[in-house]
């Protein structure tokens, strides 16, 4: 987030972000196979407040090695699964609703909001694309979204962690925890560098001991710029994961809470601004392009041998 000028936002400043041409939600290429929830925990209280007393859900940290498995055997685990579902996660659409808001400190509530709900679909070419399928009025007007706030949204809030990934990372075990219901492992992730130009995750890491994903990350984006005058900031954050499939573990939800301090400068005054931004990602589908088959330039796909047409759609790819 940059802390806006004084003057007031004109009409131009008041249109949505990430607005893209529309296109059919629903290619006639592709055939959605609806996913079935699996295991999940509730969300806690607080979830953006990752302190030493830790909120309701969370069992006491036992800080001792597990037994019969090293801490580099969970870490390349964790790896493999999780470029596993990254390139499964790139074969579903799904749902995703971003609010951001200032919240008054007279009266606790939001004085100004961004809200925008986005399909992350495919297009009849099987290409990733983004419908914008609803994004009334921008009201900030004490905060702008900055191009570093919308990359935390694509590849921050939804954490992964994938083995290519590893060698940024500096990872350190902190234990075994309970969360809910599930047992996990407790790891602490930061960049090992600072790449100029690049953004990073850190902070806690919880991982299912049953099927080495992640489950759960709280933390923040770094580096953040604090340059007197042209701060950038992002409040902390909390995503939990949910089993949607039966395989894999996919974001659902993320709370970023925080009060975001601005020093004076460029023609306005320093200000602290308490930030509320959730994001919700919803309705998981998997798809997939089904096959057509091409006769002397004709699509005979559902031709039947006496000429007439099939109503009979072609059984769907098998998931991979």
């Amino acid at each position: 987030m940059r802390a806006r000028s004084c003057v007031r936002p004109g009409v131009s400043d008041m249109k949505p972000f990430f607005v893209i041409p529309a296109a059919g939600l629903f290619a006639l290429s592709l055939v959605s196979l609806s996913v079935a929830h699996g295991r999940a925990f509730a969300a806690v209280a607080n979830p953006g407040v990752m302190a030493a007393d830790e909120p309701a859900g969370f069992g006491p940290l036992d800080p001792t090695p597990p037994a019969g498995l090293a801490i580099d055997q969970i870490i390349a685990k964790m790896g493999a699964r999780e470029s596993e579902f990254k390139r499964a996660r790139d074969n579903y659409i799904f749902r995703q609703t971003v609010k951001v808001d200032t919240i008054s400190d007279d009266n606790g509530k939001p004085d100004g909001e961004y809200l925008q709900v986005t399909d992350i679909t495919f297009n009849k070419d099987g290409k990733r694309e983004e419908h914008v399928v609803f994004a009334p009025s921008n009201t900030l007007e004490r905060v702008i979204m900055s191009p570093t706030d919308f990359d935390e949204i694509e590849h921050r809030l939804p954490f992964i962690l994938t083995t290519e990934d590893l060698p940024q990372y500096d990872i350190k075990y902190q234990g075994r925890q309970r969360v809910d219901d599930l047992d996990t492992y407790v790891f602490e992730a930061g960049p090992k560098t600072l790449e100029k130009g690049k953004h990073y995750f850190q902070g806690k890491v919880w991982i299912d001991q049953q099927d080495f994903q992640i489950v759960l990350i709280n933390g923040k984006t770094v580096p953040q710029d604090l340059r007197k005058g042209h701060e950038d900031l992002q409040p902390p954050f909390t995503t939990y994961y949910e089993q949607v499939d039966g395989k894999y573990w996919f974001p659902t939800y993320t709370k970023a809470e925080g009060i975001l301090h601005f020093t004076a400068g460029n023609g306005s005054m320093s200000q602290d601004v308490h930030m509320r931004n959730i994001v919700k990602y919803t309705d998981y589908k998997q798809f997939h392009a089904t096959a057509r088959i091409i006769y002397n330039g004709e699509d005979i796909t559902d031709k039947r041998e006496d000429g007439k047409g099939s109503q009979q759609q072609p059984p769907p790819a098998k998931p991979q």
